[in-house]
């Protein structure tokens, strides 16, 4: 095990951390299929569907002066607890009779809260050796996370999307029993000051600090790449599933969950392998994954498919957890944790927000899937190894 490396002074909070943003994590999943299946039993036109991942990252972009203060003005346990909260509150919208674009994006606001705090404190409960490896059980579990909350989200909801969300409430209260457990640590980087301007000016100082630091920029580059690329291909995965496999909802997230899987694994072996100062030396990962995802047009059976969105998987987690934490580290240094995550969301989810606008844009236009897979794979790839040209030249890699 892993975990068994960890020095138990140092990390001692690690393990309710990593249950608590799981299962937080297995809601944010399973709730997406749910809502799915009830944009679907309202009739809602089919490019509604990739709208949903819009209307969630959108508090990201907006949050992000705000949030990465937050986490650090407070302390982080506390902060998560809260941010949990209000997705408990959209998911429970739902319920209450709110159309689920809107509650996934109340969901989306306490998910913007949450993730610079489950992340930046990694860097107060453990030393600078022990990131990587941390990383790769947070990565890990959060693809387990979305592995399970595919497969129970579209299980539940082909039966009732209802009780699906009944459900996904119940693990975002459990959650919360868990980040009960999490330490009080010390306030890091404190605000001086918390009016919203200052906040604002505050964060876009962080944000410069950061691109203009040559590892922080290499490392945001790949990982606002990484996050709009997957969570376009989360869904086009599905639609395709549909249209060359015949399968219906329940069936389509297999695929989903056998990426996620691959990334469980990838996530695995860079955590034993791969030490922060040789994070820059496996961009070229990013470069092959982009292939294999053009290789997905060509397939017409179930278990190929599987086996090239396992290899797409685990390529990304190979790549994206020493990258996660050489920002988390670099972050960390200039500006804190809660700041430096904070930029990497509001990044990342632009990448996300103009992805998944090009693939909604295109379903709406009547573009063939097939089409749609094939541009995406030469987007990452492209843009993969024009990265590595760029930054082979200013680190050495």
């Amino acid at each position: 095990m892993l975990l068994r490396h960890f020095n138990f002074q140092a990390s001692k909070g690690f393990v309710p951390l990593l249950f608590a943003q799981f299962l937080s994590a297995l809601a944010d999943n399973a709730l997406l299929f749910a809502a799915i299946a009830l944009l679907a039993q309202l009739n809602a036109p089919q490019w509604h569907q990739p709208l949903l991942l819009q209307f969630f990252v959108i508090s990201y972009i907006i949050l992000a002066p705000f949030v990465g203060g937050i986490a650090d003005a407070y302390s982080k346990g506390q902060v998560m607890f809260y941010a949990n909260t209000i997705k408990f509150i959209g998911c429970i919208s739902i319920l209450l009779g709110m159309q689920p674009l809107y509650a996934y994006a109340i969901v989306g606001v306490g998910a913007a809260a949450y993730s610079p705090a489950k992340y930046g404190i990694l860097t107060e409960l453990l030393p600078p050796e022990e990131l990587v490896m941390a990383n790769g059980w947070m990565e890990g579990s959060t693809v387990f996370a979305i592995i399970l909350g595919s497969i129970i989200g579209g299980a539940l909801s082909q039966f009732d999307p209802f009780v699906a969300v009944i459900i996904i409430s119940g693990l975002y209260l459990l959650a919360a029993i868990f980040n009960r457990y999490i330490p009080l640590l010390p306030v890091d980087h404190k605000l001086t000051k918390k009016n919203p301007l200052f906040m604002m000016r505050d964060f876009w100082q962080a944000f410069k600090v950061l691109w203009k630091d040559p590892e922080g920029q290499l490392s945001l580059a790949v990982t606002t790449l990484f996050w709009g690329a997957g969570a376009s291909l989360r869904l086009i995965a599905i639609a395709w599933a549909g249209y060359a496999l015949h399968f219906n909802l329940e069936e389509s997230t297999r695929l989903t969950a056998a990426v996620a899987f691959g990334i469980a694994i990838g996530s695995i072996i860079a955590a034993r392998y791969i030490s922060l100062k040789d994070s820059v030396k496996i961009l070229p990962a990013g470069i092959v994954m982009g292939g294999f995802v053009m290789t997905v047009s060509l397939i017409h059976d179930w278990a190929t498919a599987s086996l090239v969105f396992l290899f797409i998987g685990a390529l990304s987690g190979f790549f994206i957890v020493p990258l996660n934490a050489l920002l988390q580290y670099r972050g960390h240094l200039l500006i804190g944790a809660g700041h430096s995550i904070a930029v990497q969301n509001f990044n990342e989810n632009i990448g996300i927000l103009l992805l998944s606008g090009t693939y909604t844009w295109m379903v709406r236009e009547e573009f063939s899937i097939n089409t749609i897979i094939v541009l995406l794979g030469i987007f990452v790839s492209t843009t993969m190894l024009a990265i590595y040209k760029h930054y082979k030249n200013i680190i050495k890699l």
